[in-house]
């Protein structure tokens, strides 16, 4: 019989202390698995979605509210601001400041939130058409990759938009109007697969129960209100500029170049207008370190349940070896080197932490498909527990440590087995 078959059928000699530690060591490996696969799925999240925004203008309250609502779309808005107090930032010709995309924020459809932009909002994240084109006129509205696959949308279909960000239909805008959807974004990994983008001006249009640019309209009204009319605050051709009276949510700002001007713009927003400005990365910043208190503990959790598991190996060879001294000693007798009993006692340690490890496995990944249906239902945001990390090896090099140890006192003593004392004791 081989040395590996031995080990196996050894470790099954007593079962139950066989599986607490297996238990043990999956529940503590899977646990610090699953945290390196939501850490990881999570930074990816909001690194990609930083888009290079240097500064986020909004209404005055909470700024990770703020950028967690209008980069992340996670959060409600912390309110609305007017275009007259925010055209300096809407200026195309501001010195500072290379791009301002407006997003107007509030409403949704089926849970999915719909933003009112510009076709700058593509540009930061790199967004293009897959299907139809771009929205030209008010009440026209495109759908990020996974919006469309979920909601299974097509082109050409219509829907009503809702009040909020809950999927509730006694809250649609029936009386507005309805959406036409008129393309399609390719995937992007980035929060516009989770979105749906028009016109700012159809967020005006919906809230002030305009029918400007209903589909159920004759086709020469639809055409007579695409026209450039500088009245009419549904035409999209105009700039925000030209609506003071109008309101946005917020702005998402790239700065020309770094200097002493924008490195103050965020201090001079907050102290000397009614706005407020929040930088992504600061607040992000924050974020992750309000997170990490959290899962240090989770982590530091992990490893003491991996500590506890390398003790119940130990406990378990060490009371193994006691009843199996004569049955050792036997195998001395019989050739068996010092080496061998040594190498079979390591061997079993290694086996439990190797089928631990890949339990534990089971269970991380296992529970992060489950959690990315949770996520997926509460954030609209995907995650994957397809996902292997290179961090996982080095778990199983770490597991394959704590096996040894907890091994090596019961192996050593099993390759010192004294034959004659043991047999005389019978």
């Amino acid at each position: 019989m081989n040395l590996l078959t031995l080990s196996w059928k050894n470790l099954f000699h007593k079962p139950l202390a066989f599986i607490l530690s297996l238990t043990l060591f999956a529940l503590g490996t899977g646990l610090v698995s699953l945290l390196l696969l939501v850490n990881r799925q999570l930074e990816d999240k909001f690194e990609k979605n930083l888009a290079g925004i240097d500064l986020v203008i909004g209404a005055k309250g909470s700024p990770l509210q703020l950028i967690l609502s209008a980069m992340y779309h996670i959060d409600a808005p912390t309110g609305n601001i007017p275009i007259s107090e925010a055209r300096a930032f809407l200026n195309p010709r501001h010195p500072f400041i290379q791009t301002a995309v407006p997003l107007s924020l509030g409403d949704s459809y089926r849970g999915f939130r719909i933003v009112g932009t510009n076709s700058s909002f593509l540009d930061l994240y790199q967004a293009q058409i897959e299907k139809g084109r771009l929205f030209e006129k008010v009440m026209e509205v495109v759908a990020g990759a996974t919006v469309a696959q979920r909601l299974h949308l097509k082109i050409g279909d219509t829907f009503y938009s809702a009040h909020g960000l809950s999927d509730d239909k006694d809250l649609e805008h029936r009386d507005a109007g309805t959406f036409v959807l008129c393309g399609i974004l390719r995937p992007t990994g980035s929060v516009t697969d989770q979105l749906l983008l028009t016109p700012t001006q159809s967020i005006w249009a919906v809230h002030e129960h305009a029918l400007l640019a209903a589909p159920e309209a004759a086709p020469a009204e639809k055409e007579e209100h695409h026209g450039v009319d500088p009245e009419n605050p549904t035409d999209i051709n105009r700039p925000l500029i030209a609506f003071p009276d109008k309101s946005i949510t917020s702005i998402l700002i790239r700065f020309k170049g770094r200097n002493i001007q924008t490195l103050n713009m965020q201090r001079a927003i907050n102290e000397n207008t009614g706005l407020q400005a929040a930088t992504p990365a600061i607040e992000i910043t924050r974020l992750y370190s309000l997170l990490g208190v959290g899962a240090d503990a989770l982590r530091w959790l992990a490893f003491i349940i991996i500590g506890v598991s390398g003790l119940s190996i130990f406990l378990s060879l060490y009371a193994s070896l006691k009843e199996r001294r004569y049955e050792m000693a036997l195998m001395r007798t019989m050739g068996a080197a010092p080496a061998r009993l040594f190498a079979m006692i390591i061997l079993e340690g290694l086996l439990i932490a190797v089928f631990g490890y890949l339990c534990g496995m089971a269970l991380s990944h296992g529970g992060m498909f489950l959690l990315a249906d949770f996520m997926q239902d509460a954030y609209r945001y995907t995650f994957s527990g397809a996902l292997f990390l290179q961090e996982e090896g080095y778990l199983l090099l770490g597991a394959l440590g704590v096996g040894f140890l907890a091994a090596i006192i019961p192996a050593i003593q099993a390759g010192n087995t004294d034959i004659h004392q043991t047999l005389s004791e019978g």
